[in-house]
């Protein structure tokens, strides 16, 4: 048997991590631990306070719930392992769990930018036609939504966990980042990768762009018709109703320019330095954030968390 073939069927990798610096380790290990606390706490709480509050019943509601779902997922498809090689120094990790973690990590991903457009919408219906908006967002069509989002990730994540376990990794088996991405896996191939770039490319390119137009669309069709609002009251009202969702607009910017700078370039374009960078505000800052986001700037939550409160202390 070759060196290449021994190599190629490895039955574990080695993560490089963010930092080799050893006076870095526990600060660090701190920091992503308290985002990763902050993450859990915030989205756990978004989804029990959705559930509890029956005025909270709401389609937007049923889609931030969802979203916080997600954003659970995929941060604790991540996160954790970081920790563990911060505090421990083990940055190894199998072939099967390697496989594992790209997949639960890409299909959340992916379904958050679904859930996202799903919002989106959700407010273009509400401010644009309030007259037609119960008829419009019925319970099947929030199902549907959410239910497409969730096939779209988790169909485009097999595909890309099955191209990219297809190849041999002859060259090494140290993974340059933190976490199993696909870029930085694909580095390691002595294979051709050129098909994994193009079906990168092609996936990447559709989530995007069908997304990022329903977002931003939505988003300009709001903002065009609160213009057109004679009433000072109304259009008070409009902008209250979409406050929490305009100021997400900060953290989609920052979620798909980075998704757009990892997968938007060929392999060998990529600077694995500025990748990790890039991976740690999608992989971990936008799931702290988006909670964060929604319960500051939203008079619903805040009541919402009151009650629930008064409720626990009687």
């Amino acid at each position: 048997m070759t060196l290449m073939e021994n190599i190629s069927e490895a039955t574990e990798f080695i993560l490089v991590g963010l930092t080799d610096a050893p006076e870095l380790q526990i600060p660090l290990f701190i920091i992503f631990t308290l985002i990763f606390l902050i993450t859990l706490d915030g989205n756990l709480g978004m989804i029990v306070l959705i559930l509890l509050d029956s005025r909270l019943h709401t389609p937007m509601y049923f889609f931030l719930s969802n979203l916080s779902l997600v954003d659970c997922v995929y941060a604790s498809a991540v996160t954790p392992k970081v920790m563990e090689g911060f505090l421990t120094g083990h940055k190894i990790i199998s072939y099967n769990a390697c496989a594992a973690q790209m997949f639960f990590f890409a299909a959340f991903a992916i379904t958050e930018s679904f859930i996202l457009a799903s919002m989106a919408f959700d407010r273009h219906a509400a401010v644009c036609k309030p007259l037609h908006y119960s008829a419009t967002m019925t319970g099947p069509m929030c199902v549907l939504m959410v239910t497409v989002s969730y096939v779209c990730g988790l169909l485009q994540s097999s595909i890309h966990v099955a191209f990219t376990f297809h190849l041999s990794f002859c060259h090494s088996n140290v993974i340059n980042h933190f976490f199993r991405d696909i870029p930085p896996l694909l580095a390691l191939s002595c294979s051709d990768i050129h098909i994994n770039d193009i079906i990168i490319f092609i996936l990447a390119s559709f989530d995007v762009v069908f997304t990022l137009f329903i977002i931003l669309n939505s988003y300009l069709l709001i903002f065009i018709a609160i213009l057109r609002m004679h009433s000072a009251e109304g259009r008070k009202k409009a902008f209250s109703t979409c406050a929490s969702h305009l100021t997400h607009l900060t953290t989609v910017s920052i979620f798909f320019g980075t998704i757009i700078f990892m997968y938007l370039q060929p392999s060998s374009s990529h600077s694995m330095d500025n990748d990790k960078i890039a991976s740690v505000f999608y992989t971990m800052v936008i799931p702290m954030l988006n909670p964060v986001v929604y319960s500051l700037r939203n008079k619903e939550v805040k009541s919402a968390f009151k009650k629930v409160v008064g409720n626990s202390k009687s």
